[in-house]
C-alpha cells in the first residue's frame, strides 16, 4: 500500500499523479544486475539494490567503488560522463528506464543532487529553483518554492543573490531545494558532505530528516561519512570494486564488526583487530573481483 504524502500546503494527497495510487509499487527503485564500463574499464559488476517507497538507503564504499557510477546509471547520466550501461536493468515505479534520457527519467520523478552541487553560479537562488521546476509534471511549483524557503530560511533571505556568492553549505541547501522543486518521488543524493564542515553537514542531514517526515520522498544517499549515513538511512549497501559486498538494515551494519573495522573506523574495545587485517581483507576482495 502506498504511503500517504503531504503536499507543500500540508494537505494529504496521492503519492504521485504520474500513476494511480492503486498502481504504486512498494519499491520505488529496483536495480537488477547492472553492469557498466568507461571505455575498457569495468565500473559496475552486477550491482543489484532496491529502495522502498518512503525509505532512505545509503550507498557506501571507498573512492572508486562504484557509488557515483550507480547513481549515474539510475539517473541516465552515464553517457555524458563517457560511460555506458553494458548489462542489467533499472526500474522506477515498476517501469524499465534503461535507454531513456536523463530528462525523461527526471520527468518520471527522479531528482539528482550531484556531487559538487553544480550550481548555475550566475543565476540567482530563485532562478536556480525555477530551473529545478523545469522537469516537474505536477502543479504547485509556487507552493513548493515557499516550502523550500521555509525549510531553508537562508535561501529565502538570499533569494535575489547569485548562487555563486553562497557558502558551500548554502549551495548544498540550494541543490537540495532545486531537486525538491521537481516534486520527485526519489532523490539521488551524491556526496552532500563534500567540502563541508561537520556541523554544517549534520544540519543538512537534519533538514533532510525533516523533509522525510513531511513527505514520502524516497532517497538514495551516496556518502563518504558512513557513520552519519547509517544514522540517517534505514538500510545500506556497501560497494567494493563495483560489487555489493555487504547489505542490510543500518542498525545491523553498524553492529557488524567487519563493517565497523573497514568502514566505520573500528569498533570500541576491539583494538586487537589491526589495520593489517583490514588491508588483507581489502586485498582478498580485489583478488575475488
Amino acid at each position: 500500500m502506498a504511503l500517504p504524502r503531504l503536499n507543500r500546503s500540508g494537505l494529504e494527497t496521492d503519492v504521485t499523479s504520474r500513476q494511480p495510487a492503486d498502481h504504486q509499487p512498494d519499491v520505488v527503485l529496483a536495480v537488477h544486475g547492472v553492469e557498466s564500463a568507461y571505455g575498457n574499464a569495468t565500473a559496475l559488476r552486477g550491482v543489484s539494490l532496491s529502495v522502498a517507497r518512503g525509505s532512505a538507503v545509503a550507498l557506501l564504499g571507498a573512492n572508486g567503488a562504484g557509488k557515483t557510477t550507480t547513481i549515474r546509471a539510475v539517473a541516465g547520466l552515464l553517457g555524458i560522463h563517457g560511460g555506458a550501461l553494458t548489462g542489467g536493468e533499472v526500474e522506477f515505479n515498476g517501469r524499465p528506464v534503461v535507454g531513456l534520457g536523463s530528462h525523461s527519467i527526471a520527468r518520471l520523478g527522479v531528482a539528482h543532487v550531484p556531487e559538487g552541487r553544480l550550481m548555475f553560479s550566475g543565476l540567482t537562488v530563485e532562478e536556480n529553483l525555477e530551473v529545478g521546476a523545469a522537469a516537474r509534471t505536477t502543479p504547485g511549483a509556487d507552493e513548493t518554492r515557499s516550502w523550500v524557503y521555509e525549510t531553508f530560511p537562508i535561501l529565502g533571505e538570499r533569494r535575489r543573490s547569485a548562487a555563486g556568492l553562497l557558502s558551500g553549505g548554502e549551495q548544498q541547501m540550494l541543490a537540495i531545494g532545486r531537486a525538491l522543486m521537481a516534486d520527485p518521488s526519489l532523490i539521488l543524493l551524491d556526496e552532500i558532505s563534500l567540502g563541508l564542515a561537520p556541523l554544517v553537514t549534520r544540519r543538512i542531514f537534519e533538514d533532510l530528516a525533516a523533509i522525510r517526515e513531511q513527505t514520502s520522498t524516497s532517497m538514495l544517499v551516496v556518502e563518504q561519512n558512513a557513520t552519519l549515513a547509517l544514522e540517517f538511512c534505514d538500510s545500506a549497501y556497501i560497494l567494493e570494486n563495483g560489487r555489493v559486498v555487504h547489505q542490510g538494515l543500518s542498525a545491523a551494519l553498524r553492529d557488524d564488526p567487519q563493517v565497523q573495522e573497514l568502514y566505520l573506523g573500528g569498533a570500541p574495545g576491539e583494538a586487537e583487530r589491526s589495520f593489517a587485517q583490514a588491508r588483507i581483507h581489502r586485498r582478498r576482495q580485489r583478488w575475488l573481483a
